[in-house]
């Protein structure tokens, strides 16, 4: 199998998707995204692998969504962001109705939708320099990847709206106060306490863990598909705005926006 922005490993019965864009900071456009689906398809269907661990390459788990190619599409008058936002939430959803533990192991910058992918795995393993960032208010856009819906029950809907709307950056050790990452570790121990935690739990009760998991999706994330539906089209109308045109050439151009 042949995958052009992530490296798919595994490591005895642990399957290990690790994105690898590093030009842009593993910047989630369109490729990487159909990386990450065909990824988690083959960990869900190959028996061997009882968990999964994604974590990012390079300088940073990810930048979230890739700012230059929504500058360039601004520029030309062609972006369309309508696909690739329904695609980047199914990456989200394929993570919660996985039947096997998913780990993030995540450092540096976990910015936009890859905050959003970490909140949909099932543990979150992170380095002390972490910074979770909630940045689509920057740029005039809501959160995707299901993210207020994952951010609401993850730490309650007054902190996500608050994260939301403002934008800022949750350290390690903040996000495992608000509960959503389970462990804080120095960076040079990240991969082996990643490792650690995934080996684990592949010697865990895997029928258990399919189980646990499709109750907690059917209790809690029944209306998690049909909540998608809606934040793609709040998210296409938000893109064809003056403030979300205004906040993408501002960020790339390195100035304050103006936002009407």
């Amino acid at each position: 199998m042949t995958f052009s922005k992530i490296i798919y490993e595994v490591h005895d019965s642990i399957a290990v998707i690790a994105l690898n864009s590093l030009k842009n900071l593993n910047a989630f456009d369109e490729a990487m995204i159909d990386d990450v689906l065909l990824a988690l398809k083959e960990a869900e269907e190959n028996a061997a692998i009882r968990a999964v661990v994604i974590k990012g390459n390079g300088l940073a788990f990810s930048a979230g969504g890739d700012i230059g190619m929504m500058y360039t599409g601004i520029k030309s008058g062609d972006l369309d962001l309508e696909s690739g936002v329904n695609k980047i939430a199914l990456i989200s959803v394929a993570i919660k109705k996985l039947p096997k533990p998913v780990i993030a192991s995540v450092h540096n910058a976990v910015a936009g939708a890859a905050f959003n992918i970490a909140l949909a795995c099932d543990f979150c393993v992170a380095c002390e320099d972490t910074k979770f960032i909630q940045a689509f208010v920057n740029i005039g856009l809501i959160p995707d990847a299901g993210g207020l819906y994952l951010l609401s029950k993850a730490v309650g809907v007054n902190r996500a709206i608050q994260l939301g709307m403002t934008g800022r950056p949750v350290t390690a050790k903040e996000a495992q106060m608000l509960g959503f990452v389970s462990e804080v570790c120095v960076k040079e121990e990240l991969e082996e306490a990643t490792m650690k935690m995934a080996k684990k739990l592949s010697f865990g009760p895997a029928l258990s863990y399919k189980y646990m998991k499709a109750l907690i999706y059917q209790s809690e994330f029944s209306d998690f598909e049909s909540y998608i539906k809606n934040e793609v089209q709040a998210q296409k109308t938000c893109s064809q705005s003056s403030d979300f045109k205004e906040g993408v050439s501002a960020f790339v151009e390195k100035r304050k926006p103006s936002f009407e």
